[in-house]
């Protein structure tokens, strides 16, 4: 598996696939390997995914400074693996929480970024939240499922201030367009792949500097598309469309009947919507 050195002597690992033009994909978690994110949906029948395992996880070394997780610190990583790929400037595709290592980095260095997409984008770098009303509104969409009335009343729970492993795992449907056995199967498969003790340091204090970030981005001129999954619990399309906005170039799409993982929901639609936008 190839692998590039990160400024601080960590090696870190990324996956290859297809041809042609690389986009660099980051994946969620926070600090999740790239595994998930499998293939994009047949995303490589257009362009070369490099898909990158962040420090700590899959086949990347653990730091010996556990501070080195906190996302803004991760840019370093990000920038390495520009120099390391030979690119004066880079597509960028990012998932989750990794929208906000994303945008992080573009906000440094503008200049590295041709296109930008943003996939179900966390929106805490640039201080957006979704309340828990907001999430029970969007819920309210999934009436219908036959697994609606369990998943409802963990929610509420969880929006009340009751967080527990039990209420955790009855909402997780609502993160996929189908809870169908695709989905479970998805969603089985990311049992333990994401590094807690990182994705505890990645948003802690002094990772986000939301009003510097905003700025940076509004003179921020590349291409940008922003997606969003009508149904997503997690990503709410509401908050979504704020972030869009932030951007002078930004595209904002929403996928229809699709969650958390768009091209786990509807693979055909979610490569028509992200593959002319790379081209």
């Amino acid at each position: 598996m190839p692998s590039f050195s990160a400024h601080d002597g960590t090696n870190l690992a990324y996956h290859v696939y297809g041809e042609g033009t690389p986009v660099v994909c980051l994946p969620g978690g926070p600090m999740q390997d790239s595994d998930y994110l499998g293939e994009l949906g047949g995303l490589p029948a257009h362009r070369q995914l490099i898909m990158v395992d962040p420090r700590g996880t899959g086949r990347s070394a653990t730091p010996q400074d556990a501070a080195s997780y906190r996302c803004d610190r991760l840019v370093d990583d990000v920038e390495a693996l520009r120099e390391h790929l030979g690119l004066d400037r880079f597509d960028l595709l990012a998932h989750c929480a990794g929208a906000n290592l994303a945008v992080l980095y573009a906000a440094r260095h503008p200049d590295r970024v041709g296109r930008l997409a943003l996939i179900t984008p966390s929106t805490f770098a640039v201080g957006i939240w979704a309340t828990g009303e907001d999430r029970l509104e969007l819920a309210r969409l999934r009436k219908d499922e036959p697994w609606f009335g369990t998943a409802f009343a963990a929610l509420e729970e969880i929006v009340g201030g009751n967080v527990t492993d039990d209420n955790r795992k009855a909402i997780d449907p609502f993160f996929y367009g189908r809870w169908d056995a695709a989905a479970q199967a998805h969603h089985a498969a990311q049992a333990g792949r994401r590094n807690e003790e990182a994705a505890a340091a990645y948003g802690g204090e002094g990772a986000y500097d939301p009003e510097a970030t905003r700025a940076a981005l509004a003179a921020f001129d590349a291409p940008v598309l922003v997606l969003a999954g009508e149904v997503d619990l997690n990503s709410i399309p509401s908050a979504v469309a704020e972030f869009a906005k932030l951007f002078p170039n930004a595209e904002f799409v929403v996928q229809p009947e699709a969650g958390h993982f768009p091209w786990v929901d509807d693979a055909g639609r979610f490569v028509a919507t992200t593959a002319p936008f790379l081209d």
